[in-house]
């Protein structure tokens, strides 16, 4: 789940080349077209110092998007200090040797374009779009405060108390947000994907200055980082101007520390309970393993996905929801991380009932889309969903370099971002049905029951 700071806004529209041609099928019945999309034109590179770089040239428009992919994340966070990678998603806006507090609002917002930064279980990106003409300058700032952050007791403590406000905010504000918190532990035991990326306010309060800088030297080097520029400038001089700014900076001799823990295959399920003050009607989580989003069954999953989940016509919100009339909420989350996967479906009750009322009716609507026929119709409509998806997001410089920083992290390659819609095209019913008996039918799940916690007297 990408955990996402105080700024956001859209970025200037681009054009995307695109053909129709008929799906090959044995079937007499008209097949929907499969969308063959052009590659994104990009080229990479990598410097000296390690560090990677990558340039998605698109002529015309006038607005460029400047991104930093650091392979540090939730997983990264040191032992007793979850959190850190989400407070340095802060922590990065602050000074710098050259920069004054929050002078990148100062070189994007007050120039007409914006900024903006997230944090997940891999990686932590900062992303920019500006006026073409402002490009030079955001190299600049990128590689300063790679280079020069300046980590104060001062701003230490200003950003600590935002994040923490941010966890009271999310899970200790929303009647629902100590379910959501609780997946990631329920969904690994070793793995330290199970730290919430979000952190907790005892690891944040037991942390110091020294240990921040210690991590800001740790991960936020050349060569644990990926440089994504897409839009409109000039790629000769983008090459001068990142070898200018970027090349000098000289990548630590130590080691990069890396997560080698391999979470181990469940072989019995369990119930975990969860309570909490104020929860309004109870509510249940179905939890199972599911593989990396570079396994060969993640598009499968991504339509199964979408099937049951995939808004308020999808199967589970059809069925729960509407026709039985026992849910006010029912989804299922797929989580692909560069390691290890998960799912979690769920239910929030529509009136006071036990919560282990919804779990059979939620692993029915499972079970009757790994076993049933698949209506053509309705395939066709999720995956098209999924690809016009993708696709919007494309249209902008922003959204290009975004699936291609993805595809760096979690598949190795940014040409699996195309490859990847590919994929998704090519999920038939078997496929769906296939990795539902796979993942879901066939192993065991954890069971999350939520709850209203008992009041103590007087309170």
């Amino acid at each position: 789940m990408k955990l996402f700071s105080r700024r956001w806004c859209a970025s200037a529209s681009l054009g995307l080349a695109c053909t129709l041609v008929p799906l090959v099928t044995a079937q007499a019945q008209p097949q929907p077209t499969a969308l063959v999309v052009a590659p994104i034109a990009f080229t990479q590179r990598t410097l000296a110092n390690g560090m990677q770089v990558i340039a998605v040239p698109r002529p015309g428009g006038g607005r460029v998007s400047v991104q930093v992919w650091y392979r540090v994340g939730g997983k990264d966070d040191p032992q007793g200090r979850s959190g850190f990678a989400h407070l340095f998603e802060h922590l990065m806006f602050k000074r710098t040797k050259h920069l004054a507090n929050e002078q990148f609002d100062r070189l994007t917002e007050d120039v007409g374009g914006h900024n903006n930064a997230f944090t997940a279980e891999d990686v932590t990106a900062y992303f920019e779009t500006v006026p073409a003409n402002h490009l030079q300058r955001l190299l600049w700032a990128e590689a300063e405060r790679m280079a020069n952050l300046a980590v104060d007791e001062g701003n230490f403590k200003s950003e600590r108390d935002v994040v923490k406000e941010e966890y009271r905010q999310r899970v200790l504000a929303n009647p629902y947000g100590l379910l959501f918190n609780a997946i990631a532990p329920a969904m690994f035991d070793v793995h330290p994907y199970h730290r919430p990326v979000i952190g907790s306010i005892e690891d944040l309060d037991a942390a110091s200055v020294d240990d921040v800088r210690a991590f800001h030297a740790t991960y936020y080097r050349p060569d644990n980082a990926v440089l994504i520029v897409a839009g409109d400038f000039e790629p000769a001089q983008l090459d001068g101007w990142v070898d200018r700014y970027f090349g000098p900076l000289a990548a630590p001799r130590t080691p990069l520390p890396r997560v080698t823990l391999q979470e181990p295959a469940w072989t019995t399920g369990k119930t975990l309970a969860v309570t909490a003050p104020g929860v309004p009607f109870p509510a249940v989580m179905l939890i199972w393993q599911a593989p990396k989003a570079s396994g060969k069954d993640a598009a499968a999953l991504q339509v199964a996905q979408a099937l049951l989940a995939g808004g308020a016509s999808s199967r589970l919100h059809e069925a729960l929801v509407y026709r039985q009339q026992i849910a006010q909420e029912a989804s299922l989350e797929l989580s692909l991380n560069a390691d290890a996967g998960g799912l979690a479906a769920f239910a929030i009750a529509a009136g006071p009932r036990q919560p282990e009322a919804l779990v059979q009716p939620l692993l029915a609507e499972i079970e009757r889309l790994a076993k049933e026929p698949i209506p053509p119709a309705e395939l066709a409509k999720v995956r098209t969903q999924l690809v016009t998806a993708a696709l919007k997001e494309r249209e902008t410089n922003e959204g290009t370099a975004m699936a291609l920083g993805w595809a760096v992290i979690k598949f190795g390659d940014p040409k699996a971002a195309d490859t990847e819609l590919a994929a998704l095209q090519a999920v038939t019913a078997d496929d769906v049905q296939r990795v539902l008996r796979t993942y879901l039918l066939s192993k065991p799940y954890r069971t999350l029951t939520y709850t209203q916690a008992e009041q103590k007297e007087g309170t």
